[in-house]
C-alpha cells in the first residue's frame, strides 16, 4: 500500500506524471492560455511527493492493516528442461562444456546433454568444445532461464528459424509446403510463408502453460501436435517435477501437470490453451533480454520527454512520434499497439471532457462555483482554494482521476473567475487533488492492483489513506499560494 500511494504522489511532479495533469493542462488551453509546461507541476508536486514518501516510509507503513498476503505468483514449477542452440556469434563458441558449466554456476544451471549433427550425447565429456549449431540440453529454473541464455549468447532451439547439419528447418512431422509443389513459383510462395512465420516468432512473447487432466495433449508431443504449423507457436521448454526425459524436446510425450514454456502471440497462445486443455499459471511472461531494443526504447522515451520538456512540440505530439518510432523499429510489435491502449479510459475521457466544456460554456460550472463560494468559502480566496482541493480529493476517491479532473477543472476556473483570482492556482489544486485517491480500492488502478496480492479489504485503505490526504493538503495549500499567487 505505501508503494501504491508513493507512485500516485510521484504523478504530481510533471505534466506526464499522470493523465489527470494532461487533462488539467488542456482546460487551461480552453480558458485562453498556454497549456502547462512539463515542469510547471514540479515546484509544488516534488515537495509534496518528497514529504509524502518520508511520511509513508517513517510512519505510514505502520498504519497498514495486517492481512494474509495472497501471492498468485508464488508457485513452484520445478526446473525447466530446454534445448538451446549455439548461434554463429555466441560467446559459448570454442568454450568447453566444463567452462560453460562454470560460467553458469551462479545460475544453478546443469548441462544434461549435447546434440551435434543430429546425434545426442547424454553424458558428454566435459572437455568437448562447443561449435556453431550445437544444441545444448539444459536444466534451469524459470527465474534464471533467460539469464542463462544471455550469459552464453545462446538462443532457444525452437525460438527462431535455423538449419543445422543433418536437420530440417521445420519439424519432421510437419510437412513443408514445398513437398507438394510442382513448380518454382509455389516453392517461392512456401518460402515466403515460412519467412512470415519466422518473423512472427521473433515478435512473440513467452508464456507458461500447465497441462490439465483430460487435456488433448496427453501422450502427444510437439511434433505430433504440429504446434508451429497449426497454432503458430513454439514449444521451448518443459518442466516436469523430478523427471528427466531422455528424448528430444519435440519428441517428448506430455503428461498431466507438465509446465510448458511456449512462444507465440498472446492470441495464438490463448487459442492453443483453450483448444488443448491447458491453463496459464499466471500472467508472468518470461522475456529474453534484447539489449538493442532495450537501449533503443530508452533513447526514444528520452527523446519524447526532452521534446515535451523543451516545448518544441506539444507533449501529445512528442509521445505520439515516440510511439510511431517504437512501432517502426519493431520495439513494440504493431499488432500489440491496439491492445496496449486502455480504451476504457479513452472512451471515458472522450465522454467527460466535452461534459466539462459544456459545464463551463453553459454556466453550470459558475453556478456550482458560486454555491461553494457563498455557502462554504464565503468569498475568501484561500478558503475557496481549500474547498476545491477537498472536493477534488473526495471525488477522486470515487471515480477515475482523469475523469475527476475533467469535471473539477471547469469548476475551479469558474470559482477563480467569481472572486477575480488567478485560475492557475485552482487548477493546480485540482491536479494535486486528483492524485490523492487514497481512500478506496476503486479510486485508482494502483489501489486495485494491490487489493488481491495484499489481501486487503475495501475499508483497509482509510487508516493510511486519510492521514496521507491530510498531510498532502497541509503541504499543498501553502506551496500553491507561494508558487501560484492568487
Amino acid at each position: 500500500m505505501p508503494l501504491a500511494f508513493a507512485t500516485m504522489l510521484g504523478g504530481m511532479t510533471t505534466l506526464i506524471g499522470t493523465p489527470s495533469n494532461l487533462v488539467v493542462s488542456s482546460f487551461r488551453v480552453y480558458d485562453g492560455h498556454r497549456g502547462f509546461a512539463m515542469f510547471d507541476f514540479s515546484p509544488v508536486g516534488v515537495a509534496v511527493a518528497i514529504c509524502g514518501v518520508i511520511f509513508l516510509g517513517v510512519l505510514g507503513w505502520r498504519l497498514v492493516p495486517a492481512r494474509e498476503r495472497r501471492d498468485t505468483d508464488n508457485f513452484e514449477t520445478g526446473a525447466y528442461l530446454t534445448e538451446a542452440r549455439v548461434p554463429e556469434d555466441a560467446k559459448a563458441i570454442d568454450m568447453t562444456l566444463a567452462d560453460a558449466e562454470h560460467a553458469l554456476a551462479d545460475a544453478e544451471v546443469q548441462i544434461l546433454g549435447l546434440i551435434r549433427n543430429g546425434i545426442r550425447l547424454n553424458a558428454p565429456d566435459s572437455s568437448h568444445t562447443l561449435r556453431t549449431n550445437d544444441i545444448i540440453l539444459l536444466e534451469a529454473n524459470p527465474s534464471t532461464l533467460a539469464t542463462t541464455l544471455e550469459t552464453l549468447g545462446l538462443i532457444f532451439e525452437e525460438g527462431k528459424p535455423h538449419k543445422a547439419e543433418g536437420e530440417a528447418e521445420v519439424d519432421a512431422a510437419e510437412p513443408t509446403e514445398t513437398e507438394h509443389t510442382a513448380d518454382g513459383e509455389k516453392e517461392k510462395t512456401a518460402s515466403k510463408k515460412t519467412g512470415d512465420h519466422a518473423r512472427r516468432a521473433l515478435d512473440s512473447e513467452l508464456f507458461e502453460l500447465v497441462v490439465l487432466p483430460g487435456s488433448a495433449l496427453l501422450g502427444r508431443s510437439a511434433k505430433n501436435i504440429q504446434m508451429r504449423s497449426r497454432f503458430h507457436i513454439n514449444l521451448l521448454a518443459i518442466s516436469r517435477q523430478s523427471i528427466r526425459s531422455r528424448t528430444r524436446l519435440r519428441n517428448t510425450p506430455l503428461r498431466t501437470g507438465d509446465v510448458l514454456l511456449v512462444q507465440g502471440p498472446s492470441e495464438d497462445v490463448s487459442h492453443f490453451a483453450a483448444v488443448n486443455g491447458c491453463a496459464p499459471l499466471a500472467s508472468r511472461p518470461l522475456r529474453v533480454p534484447d539489449r538493442r531494443k532495450m537501449w533503443l526504447s530508452v533513447l526514444i522515451m528520452g527523446g519524447a520527454i526532452a521534446g515535451a520538456a523543451t516545448g518544441i512540440w506539444s507533449a501529445a505530439l512528442c509521445f505520439m512520434l515516440g510511439v510511431l518510432l517504437l512501432l517502426a523499429f519493431n520495439v513494440v510489435p504493431p499488432r500489440n499497439a491496439y491492445t496496449a491502449v486502455d480504451w476504457s479510459v479513452i472512451v471515458l475521457l472522450g465522454a467527460l471532457i466535452p461534459v466539462g466544456q459544456a459545464m463551463e460554456n453553459t454556466g453550470a460550472a459558475a453556478i456550482i462555483a458560486n454555491f461553494l463560494l457563498e455557502h462554504i468559502a464565503q468569498g475568501h480566496a484561500v478558503l475557496a482554494l481549500i474547498v476545491v482541493l477537498i472536493a477534488t480529493m473526495s471525488l477522486s476517491d470515487l471515480m477515475n482521476n482523469a475523469a475527476t479532473a475533467a469535471v473539477m477543472s471547469p469548476i475551479a476556473i469558474g470559482t477563480a473567475t467569481q472572486i477575480g483570482a488567478n485560475p492557475d492556482g485552482f487548477l493546480m489544486a485540482v491536479a494535486i487533488g486528483t492524485s490523492c485517491a487514497f481512500l478506496t480500492p476503486i479510486a485508482h488502478h494502483n489501489n486495485t492492483l494491490i487489493l488481491g496480492p495484499g489481501g486487503f479489504k475495501f475499508g483497509d485503505y482509510w487508516p493510511l489513506g486519510l492521514p496521507t490526504e491530510v498531510m498532502v493538503g497541509i503541504m499543498a495549500i501553502p506551496l500553491i499560494l507561494i508558487v501560484w499567487p492568487l
